[in-house]
């Protein structure tokens, strides 16, 4: 049968160490279960690995499975290709395809699939999420391998609750769209200033060029994005850019008119020049010829 087993586990090709390890395992095969009651209620799922005291408890049917930790994936009964590595790690999750690494990583999680929780204790019933690190506690972040590495692409942009993102102009998205007509005008009020940040932030002091966000509040509280306490944090400074555009276009639009006033203008000198042109050389033409005086006789 190719067991390793100390609770006369049924099956083939499983191991069971541990106080009541695969303990109701009928048919199911290439199972690993290490620790007290790990994976004691599994049947028919196979291909599982439980190392841990009560690792995978209640999974049944699932299959694909690992599970590190005390009560890892502790709530899964039927959830396939789950992994869960740390004490409590994804401990009530039911769904498929997660993965959680990290003491109580993805424990919040119930229903949900495909999603990451690194050291992050996950949000119930979400899929398709990635969460790393927790608020609060991490406060800073570094990754290898993007400063100074081209690429082309939409910018990324964070939100107040820390979710990464793209900004989408299509019209799929949006509602209310209207012109921005005199909205604009409001960046005619602000302050461009030159500063430096704080040697915390920049140690190196690189001039730069922008503007301050408590200021652009006082102008228009639309222009500002406030961090998660809801103070004033920064610029927008794409809608600023989309002002700036709009107000050059009305610029643009009246230099257009004044211009063609002016070519209007042009056009009707030169008329009343061909004219004036035309009326003199009549009024030469019509001049009497000077008579010649003979002093001879």
């Amino acid at each position: 049968m190719n067991n390793t087993t100390i609770n006369g586990v049924s099956g083939i090709r499983n191991t069971a160490v541990g106080y009541a390890a695969l303990a109701n395992n009928t048919i199911g095969d290439r199972n690993t279960a290490t620790g007290r009651a790990a994976l004691p209620n599994n049947t028919t799922g196979f291909r599982n690995t439980a190392d841990g005291q009560d690792a995978l408890f209640n999974n049944l049917t699932g299959d694909s499975n690992t599970a590190t930790g005390d009560f890892a994936l502790f709530s899964n009964t039927t959830g396939v290709a789950n992994t869960g590595i740390g004490r409590n790690a994804l401990l009530n999750s039911t769904g498929g395809q997660n993965t959680a690494l990290g003491f109580q990583a993805g424990q919040n999680l119930t229903t949900g699939s495909n999603n990451i929780d690194i050291g992050n204790d996950g949000v119930a019933a979400e899929s398709n999420t990635i969460r790393i690190g927790t608020g609060g506690t991490q406060t800073k972040t570094f990754i290898a391998g993007i400063s100074g590495a081209g690429v082309t692409g939409v910018a990324v942009k964070v939100n107040a609750a820390g979710q990464l993102g793209t900004a989408p102009s299509s019209e799929r998205f949006k509602d209310a769209i209207k012109p921005m007509d005199k909205a604009s005008e409001a960046i005619l009020a602000l302050k461009p200033v030159t500063f430096h940040y704080k040697k915390e932030l920049d140690p190196e002091g690189t001039p730069q060029f922008g503007l301050v966000a408590e200021q652009v509040e006082k102008v228009n509280p639309d222009l500002v994005a406030r961090d998660d306490q809801g103070k004033v944090y920064t610029v927008r400074y794409e809608a600023v850019n989309a002002m700036l555009l709009n107000e050059f276009l009305k610029e643009h639009r009246t230099v257009q008119g004044q211009q063609k006033e002016i070519d209007g203008l042009k056009a009707e000198l030169k008329e009343q020049k061909a004219l004036i042109q035309k009326v003199s050389a009549q009024i030469e033409a019509s001049k009497p010829a000077p008579q010649v005086v003979n002093n001879d006789q």
